[in-house]
């Protein structure tokens, strides 16, 4: 055999009909072409997938349960795109397939409507970067630290060392205070009633004073004394200093309230309690001193 006769035996080898499908001919040309771009889409998928990785990483993200599950993800949407490229070059329409499961796709999306609503949060949570590991937010009026953020869920530990679950969704649908987003400086507060009769300067001087002297507030912030309220009983000042560390807040705050106590007492100023002054009229205090007293 001479090469034009090889030639056109591969030919008509190539192009020999197999079977049909929706009126189209399978050959081992359509076979071949199918495998070559399976495996174009496999070698699109793995670059994709390293690229993705190095993108996390370059981010600051070394979570590796985010870091595959969002590799998974994006290897299952390359395939069934090359596979749809697939079907359409062997002849099976994908109209038809998407006519045949479009029931099916409605009912599974009402199905998985939340776990689809808290997985698109995480993609954008892990895209923004607004919440990120080692923070220190408030959710839901709680104050937790972000421990791990997943594709649908983030787990954080609460000040009481207890794991929360928290949905992706109600990170990224709702307001959530990030109080290490770009620095972790925070403020706390300490409020504390005088007596009506004290010394408001001296008040003023001793909460300056012990602000200004508390052992782990940030130096280069004074503290600040605010007479903020005339209630029923006291004077009521706040102090507030500012401290390093968003997470060791509730300890920080009680060191000052020890120290405001113990300084308003050796300046010999009194911290106010509720009271309440009851005036009787004549007629009450009358009647009131008629009562027989027992012997």
């Amino acid at each position: 055999m001479n090469l034009t006769e090889i030639l056109s035996l591969a030919q008509h080898i190539l192009n020999l009909r197999l079977f049909e499908i929706s009126g189209h001919w399978v050959t081992p040309v359509t076979i071949i072409t199918a495998g070559i771009l399976l495996t174009i889409t496999w070698v699109a998928s793995t670059f994709l997938q390293r690229a993705t990785e190095r993108a996390f990483k370059a981010r600051g993200v070394d979570d590796i349960g985010t870091i595959q599950a969002s590799k998974r993800l994006l290897h299952y949407l390359i395939m069934a795109i090359g596979l749809a490229i697939v079907l359409d070059t062997v002849g099976i329409p994908l109209g038809a397939l998407f006519a045949a499961g479009a029931i099916f796709a409605v009912g599974l999306g009402f199905a998985m409507q939340n776990i689809a609503q808290n997985f698109v949060s995480g993609v954008i949570l892990l895209v923004e970067r607004s919440i990120k590991p080692g923070d220190v937010v408030e959710v839901e009026g709680r104050t937790v630290k972000i421990r791990r953020m997943g594709i649908r869920t983030t787990v954080a530990r609460t000040r009481d060392e207890e794991d929360i679950i928290i949905p992706n969704a109600s990170l990224a649908q709702t307001s959530v205070k990030n109080f290490t987003l770009e620095d972790s400086l925070y403020r706390i507060r300490a409020d504390v009633g005088v007596e009506y009769g004290s010394d408001m300067r001296t008040v003023e001087e001793v909460l300056h004073a012990v602000g200004n002297n508390l052992p782990g507030r940030i130096m280069d912030r004074d503290a600040v004394a605010l007479l903020i309220d005339f209630g029923d009983s006291a004077v009521v000042w706040q102090l507030s200093i500012w401290v390093e560390d968003p997470w060791r807040a509730r300890r920080a705050l009680s060191e000052l309230n020890k120290a405001i106590w113990w300084a308003l007492k050796d300046a010999g100023i009194t911290i106010a309690f509720p009271q309440l002054d009851v005036h009787l009229d004549p007629p009450v205090t009358r009647a009131l001193a008629e009562v027989p007293r027992a012997s």
